[in-house]
């Protein structure tokens, strides 16, 4: 048995067709014709040799036993190969594979149950990767809902209709972030749709930066660590020109990059950093080009082609600035995802200092209109 699975998504090589040279049932007609061909060479030695015929029946009987002891352990072995790995796949270990060195139906059988290995586990790291996406995304909503709840109850603000206006904005964004987050397990299909409309950038940003200091404040209060940052020291700066922008996206999908990248830029900043969102028409109408920079140690070029990998969580050993720690490693994934579904790139860009994501947008399509 091989030692890994194969690649998700990799084609498997095609069991052989109709045509097989070396099939089970070659094998058996070739048993019995040499079974034959041995009994008879001996009847015919035996006439020339007048040998007794009951030794040429036992050397005959034999010889049959032997060769039919070596075909069937070599159709048998496989077997017991494929049975140990379908047990172990029924217990929920989809790494082991079954030796795919024969070229006979034992062989299809074979590469039948290592592509359904490859299968199961495939979908068993997309649930496991649902739950920690699931996770993830909740706790920003959850916090902000939390910071205003406690300011009410302890009664830093009063219940106004302002307060609470905030409070049913982050259940809306919560009951919003629950019904798309079931869905994760469609995105690598791209089928999640998407609902694009024009909206006006600098409002927009200026009221996902607000709620990301929100939450800030209201996970620097909490004891136990959250995975995220927890950072009320670094200042978030944004920068929009013309003040007029206007975007053509969906707002939910962007809502998703823009704070994931704020909280990976706040959680690498320095003290009293600063981490800027700049916003810029693009070459298209209606496009857009967003970038995040950060004041922190930076990302080397080495690892610029894998930062936005799931759960990895780059090369920087400890985050800097009192109140942050690693994080999971998928809010940059989570914002590659975000922008794929809009048709817009999204990597790492060069900057004197710090880290800067760059962001493309595309306007809207001319049958959108």
């Amino acid at each position: 048995m091989s030692g890994g699975p194969a690649g998700r998504g990799q084609r498997r090589k095609q069991p052989w067709g109709g045509v097989r040279p070396f099939s089970i049932k070659t094998k058996l007609g070739a048993l019995v014709v040499v079974s034959v061909l041995i009994t008879t060479g001996l009847s015919v030695i035996a006439v020339h040799t007048k040998t007794e015929l009951r030794f040429i029946t036992v050397f005959s009987m034999i010889a049959t036993l032997l060769i039919t002891q070596f075909v069937a352990h070599s159709l048998t072995a496989p077997l017991d190969d494929m049975n140990a790995v379908a047990r172990s796949i029924s217990h929920g270990d989809y790494t082991r594979r079954v030796r795919e060195s024969r070229r006979d139906e034992l062989g299809d059988l074979a590469q039948t149950i290592n592509v359904m290995a490859d299968e199961l586990e495939a979908q068993d790291s997309q649930r496991k990767e649902l739950v920690a996406n699931v996770s993830h995304e909740l706790r920003t909503p959850i916090a902000g809902l939390r910071a205003v709840l406690e300011n009410i109850v302890d009664g830093v603000t009063r219940a106004d209709p302002e307060t609470m206006r905030t409070a049913l904005k982050q259940t809306e964004r919560l009951g919003r972030l629950v019904e798309t987050l079931l869905d994760l397990s469609r995105l690598d299909n791209g089928v999640v749709p998407l609902k694009k409309r024009r909206f006006e950038v600098w409002p927009y940003l200026s009221g996902v930066l607000k709620e990301a200091n929100m939450v800030a404040s209201a996970r620097a209060s909490m004891t136990s660590g959250s995975g995220s940052h927890t950072r009320t020291d670094v200042h978030l700066h944004l920068d929009v020109s013309p003040p007029e922008l206007v975007a053509h996206a969906d707002p939910e999908r962007i809502h998703q990059v823009v704070a994931n990248l704020i909280d990976n830029a706040v959680k690498h900043s320095p003290p009293h950093g600063r981490v800027t969102v700049r916003a810029r028409q693009g070459a298209e109408p209606e496009s857009l080009e967003l970038e995040v920079l950060d004041e922190g140690p930076g990302i080397p070029r080495t690892e610029w082609h894998r930062v936005f990998e799931r759960f990895n969580r780059g090369s920087v050993n400890r985050p800097h600035g009192p109140g942050s720690d690693g994080g999971t490693g998928l809010g940059l994934a989570i914002a590659r995802w975000a922008v794929d579904l809009h048709g817009g790139r999204i990597g790492v860009a060069e900057s004197e200092r710090g880290c800067r994501i760059l962001i493309t947008l595309p306007g809207p399509s001319p049958t959108s209109h």
